[in-house]
């Protein structure tokens, strides 16, 4: 018999959750407590999340924020230390639940790493974003990176790499932008922000005919610096070193800054820093 079975996720359990959350106390340290109780721990992280989830959304639509839509997330119920990427075992080394935050081990090889970086260079130019004001791309001063896009499927290479993210995320790889790899030299960095489009401004509309909001993003490692360099989440106070072959995933529900998603690349302080990046949308990315 299963431990959700024997231990009955009761109303007073959400309503003591809900207290803990409103009085300032992180996920993390809820579920904590919870085990510590005496509670399992995949009852603990189920009545969590749901109950968190639920209590997010009241909030939200009494706030009058949009609605929230499904995002891509791995296969973390039993809090694995491996997951089947198809291709691959990848190790799951972290994980936040609000945000909504994995690091991942081993998701490339050293090799595919090299590859990528190679096939890249040729290619690399300023960095552009998207602009909300307009729907087109410029150049933002606060990204001062080089990078370029892959086109979705473009080689035999992106496609194993795609195919093994839509494995291990559990979302449909056309849902995907291009896969875009970023050079950063010593003093680059990208500053906090989201990567959602923000649905206030002017050429949002025009962005989402292509597939829709972003709902998730994959940074993965390519290139280690010596110094600097790690993919930081101002909200939450955490910052993810960039070990080459790893990466972090992070979702958000909502184009609002109540997902916590706000983040940014610090500064490289000595070498130079390569990633790829990967952005899903909600639905097919054309």
């Amino acid at each position: 018999m299963s431990a959700s079975n024997t231990q009955p996720i009761t109303p007073q359990l959400r309503q003591w959750i809900v207290e803990q959350a409103q009085a300032g106390f992180a996920a993390e340290t809820i579920l904590k407590s919870m085990v510590a109780s005496g509670w399992a721990e995949d009852v603990a992280v189920e009545a969590m999340e749901s109950t968190l989830r639920g209590h997010l959304e009241q909030q939200a639509q009494a706030q009058g924020l949009p609605a929230a839509v499904p995002v891509p997330e791995p296969e973390l119920d039993e809090s694995p230390l491996y997951l089947d990427a198809g291709d691959r075992q990848v190790c799951v080394l972290q994980c936040m639940v609000q945000p909504r935050v994995v690091v991942f081990g081993g998701l490339l090889s050293e090799a595919e790493c090299e590859q990528l970086i190679a096939l890249a260079k040729p290619r690399m130019s300023r960095s552009l974003t998207v602009s909300t004001q307009t729907g087109g791309e410029e150049v933002n001063a606060d990204r001062t990176s080089n990078g370029m896009f892959f086109q979705r499927g473009e080689n035999e290479l992106v496609r194993r790499i795609e195919d093994r993210i839509g494995r291990l995320l559990r979302w449909p790889v056309e849902n995907g932008e291009g896969l875009q790899v970023l050079q950063y030299r010593p003093g680059a960095e990208y500053k906090p922000h989201y990567d959602y489009f923000d649905p206030n401004e002017p050429g949002t509309p025009t962005i989402l005919r292509r597939g829709g909001q972003r709902v998730g993003t994959l940074v993965m490692y390519l290139g280690e610096p010596e110094k600097g360099g790690g993919t930081t989440f101002p909200d939450v106070s955490l910052e993810v070193a960039p070990k080459r072959g790893n990466a972090v995933f992070f979702s958000y529900e909502r184009p609002h800054p109540s997902t916590r998603t706000l983040h940014g690349g610090a500064p490289v302080l000595a070498g130079e820093k390569w990633i790829a990046t990967k952005w899903l949308r909600e639905r097919r990315f054309e």
